[in-house]
């Protein structure tokens, strides 16, 4: 059985204070209707990793803080887009550059893009480049398949000694653009 069924209250190894701060923590989540699977998850591992009280209420403090600078910057997205937006301002992206994505395209989800720019800024790819690379690839109606064989190309790239920017350069000037909207021929004789 999964060690969470064995304990029915994984929380109540915190001190009762920190317990009750990432309470009101995940109860704030809850009240502004965003996700707070990922604080509980934090909360979750800090335990089991027995780290300092403190540092697991602020580790889950910052990560409301991510999710409602997340919410802020995109508007109603689902929970996975969220924390994914979360994240990615976690590993360094602007609330600014985040917004970019608000605009909802059918059928496409911005959740690979933000995966994918986020380990890229967790591998050294300078912050900057990293935006334009995904915002352009975005505009340009990249799909999953595009993000993730630019993704493995430049980590693959990185672990063969390349440094994480040019990589990234490397490879977003081999990645096809859009394919030109077809133009429709004119009526008539």
């Amino acid at each position: 059985m999964p060690a969470a069924a064995q304990d029915p209250a994984p929380l109540a190894k915190l001190d009762p204070t920190s317990k009750y701060n990432v309470d009101v923590i995940l109860d704030s989540a809850v009240a502004a209707g965003l996700p707070s699977r990922s604080i509980l998850a934090r909360a979750l591992e800090g335990v089991a990793k027995h780290a300092d009280n403190r540092r697991i209420v602020d580790a889950c403090r910052k990560r409301l803080v991510s999710l409602r600078a997340a919410h802020a910057a995109l508007g109603g997205v689902g929970p996975e887009e969220l924390e994914a937006a979360a994240s990615l301002l976690e590993a360094g992206a602007k609330p600014d550059q985040v917004e970019k994505f608000r605009v909802r395209q059918p059928g496409r989800s911005d959740l690979q893009a933000f995966t994918y720019w986020a380990d890229f800024l967790a591998r050294g790819v300078p912050k900057d480049e990293a935006f334009s690379a995904i915002s352009k690839m975005w505009q340009d109606g990249a799909d999953d398949v595009m993000f993730h064989s630019l993704w493995n190309n430049v980590q693959s790239d990185i672990l063969q000694g390349l440094n994480p920017g040019t990589a990234l350069q490397n490879r977003i000037r081999e990645t096809p653009g859009r394919a030109p909207a077809a133009v429709k021929p004119p009526e008539g004789p």
